[in-house]
C-alpha cells in the first residue's frame, strides 16, 4: 500500500501541466489557467490554480489535522451544538448580516447548469465586456479575473462550449454523461400535470433552481440577477436559521415574483417542501453540506435527490481535507474524524478528496450522491494557493466540487 501512494504522489508531481485531481473515469475540468511557475512571483496575484502538493506538504498536514484532532470536544458538548446549531448560525448572521460573505459570482462560471437556456451566451458576452480576460492562444484558455473574493477567484474554458456536444441546462456535456431535460417530453408532460393539479409558489414556472443553505443571499441574489429576466424562470432558496432568510427577504433585491426564501431544516425529513417533488431543474449545495453533522449527511442529499426533476442537476461545492481553514484548528475543538466546531459554535466538516480514490480506494462524495440515486457528472478536487499579498501570507485552499444528474430511467437494479 506505501509503494502505490509513493508512486501516485510520484506521478502527480511529475505531470507539469497541473489540472485539477480526480479519477481517470472523470472528464478533466479545463478551468483555471494561473499555474504558478516560477516562486519567486507567488505574491504577484491572489490566488494560483491547481496546486500541488509536494509528498512533504501532504504529510505535514496530515500531520497538522491530526494533532488538532487528539483532543475531542466532550459528548455532552457535543450534543449541545447538534441541538442548537440554528441557535449558533442565526446568531452569527445577527453579528454579521451580509457582510460576512462576498456575492458568489463566480457561481455562472464553476456551474453553469444554473442559468435557464437561452441566458448562457449572454452571460459569457457580459463577462467578457466586464473582466479582463487574457487569451492563451496554446489552450483556448481565458483567463477571468475577479479581484477581492473570499473563496474562489475561477477561470473560464471556451473549450467547454464547443459545438457538437449536449446541452444539459445550458451547459456541454459528453452524450454519454448527461441528456437535456428540455428534450424529454415524458419529462414535460409529468411536470404540466402536477402544475395542474396543485398551486405553490412558482408554480407556473417552466424552470426552477433551489438553494439549500442560502444564508444572507450571496448566491440567491446573482441568480436572481440573472433570472429576473428570464420568462418562466424561478429561484427558491432555504436556510434553517430564519435570521438568514428574514435578512435575505428584507433586502431591495428580492422579489417574491420570481423567488421564495423559506425556513427550512433539510435535515428533519418530516418537514414538508412548499412544492411537490420532481419539479427542480437544479438543486445548488454550495458550503452547505459541511455544516451538517457527517452521520445526517446520507439523509439530506437523498431527500433532495427527490426533489429533482428527471435529467435535473445536483450542483456541490464544499470544503476539502486539509485546507488551511482545517489546519488552523486547535486542539479541543474536534468533534469528530474531519469535523470540528468554531468558536462561535458554527461546525465544519472537510470532505475526502477524490485524489484519495486512487490511492486508498474511498470516495464519499461519489458514494453519497451516487447512493442517492444520481449519476455523476463531475466530481473533483480544487487545490489553489491563496495569497494575502498585503500580510506576505500563503494559504492552501482544497474544495472539492461535483455535479450529479438525476437519471431519466431508474437504475436496473432498482426495478427489480
Amino acid at each position: 500500500m506505501n509503494v502505490i501512494r509513493r508512486l501516485s504522489a510520484s506521478y502527480l508531481r511529475k505531470n507539469k501541466m497541473q489540472q485539477r485531481c480526480q479519477s481517470n473515469r472523470r472528464p478533466i475540468a479545463p478551468l483555471g489557467s494561473r499555474i504558478l511557475t516560477d516562486p519567486t512571483k507567488v505574491f504577484e496575484h491572489n490566488m494560483w490554480d491547481h496546486m500541488q502538493w509536494s509528498q512533504e506538504e501532504e504529510e505535514r498536514a496530515r500531520e497538522k489535522a491530526t494533532e488538532n484532532s487528539l483532543v475531542r470536544v466532550q459528548p455532552e458538548d457535543q450534543d449541545k451544538y447538534e441541538r442548537e446549531a440554528s441557535k449558533y448560525w442565526n446568531e452569527f448572521y445577527k453579528t454579521h448580516k451580509n457582510n460576512f460573505f462576498k456575492d458568489r459570482n463566480w457561481l455562472f462560471l464553476e456551474f453553469p447548469e444554473i442559468l435557464p437556456k437561452g441566458q448562457k451566451d449572454q452571460m459569457n458576452k457580459e463577462e467578457k465586456s466586464s473582466y479582463p480576460v487574457k487569451l492563451n492562444a496554446t489552450n483556448g484558455c481565458t483567463n477571468v479575473g475577479f479581484p477581492g473574493m473570499f473563496e474562489e477567484g475561477k477561470d473560464y474554458c471556451q473549450n467547454n462550449l464547443v459545438d457538437g456536444l449536449i446541452s444539459v441546462q445550458g451547459h456541454s456535456y459528453n452524450k454519454n454523461q448527461a441528456e437535456p431535460v428540455t428534450e424529454n417530453k415524458h419529462v414535460k408532460n409529468c411536470e404540466q400535470e402536477t402544475v395542474k393539479q396543485e398551486s405553490f409558489p412558482g408554480s407556473g414556472a417552466t424552470y426552477r433552481i433551489l438553494e439549500v443553505g442560502c444564508g444572507a443571499g450571496n448566491s440567491a441574489f446573482p441568480i436572481l440577477k440573472i433570472i429576473c429576466n428570464t420568462p418562466g424562470a424561478f429561484l427558491y432558496c432555504c436556510d434553517f436559521a430564519s435570521g438568514a432568510v428574514e435578512l435575505v427577504k428584507s433586502l431591495s433585491s428580492y422579489n417574491s415574483a420570481w423567488c421564495s426564501a423559506f425556513v427550512h431544516d433539510v435535515c428533519d425529513d418530516s418537514l414538508p417542501y412548499p412544492f411537490p417533488d420532481e419539479i427542480q431543474d437544479v438543486i445548488l449545495l454550495v458550503f452547505v453540506l459541511s455544516a451538517i453533522h457527517p452521520d445526517r449527511m446520507q439523509g439530506v442529499v437523498s431527500r433532495l435527490a427527490k426533489l429533482l426533476k428527471p435529467g435535473g442537476m445536483l450542483l456541490f461545492r464544499d470544503y476539502g481535507r486539509y485546507d488551511t481553514s482545517q489546519l488552523r484548528f486547535k486542539k479541543g475543538r474536534c468533534l469528530s474524524e474531519n469535523f470540528y466546531v468554531r468558536g462561535d459554535g458554527t461546525r465544519v466538516y472537510f470532505f475526502t478528496e477524490v485524489i484519495l480514490l486512487l490511492i486508498w480506494g474511498t470516495d464519499e462524495v461519489h458514494n453519497m450522491f451516487t447512493l442517492a440515486g444520481l449519476v455523476e457528472v463531475q466530481n473533483l478536487v480544487d487545490r489553489r494557493l491563496q495569497v494575502n499579498r498585503k500580510k506576505k501570507v500563503k494559504m492552501q485552499r482544497v474544495w472539492i466540487q461535483g455535479k450529479f444528474q438525476k437519471p431519466f430511467q431508474p437504475p436496473q437494479n432498482s426495478r427489480q
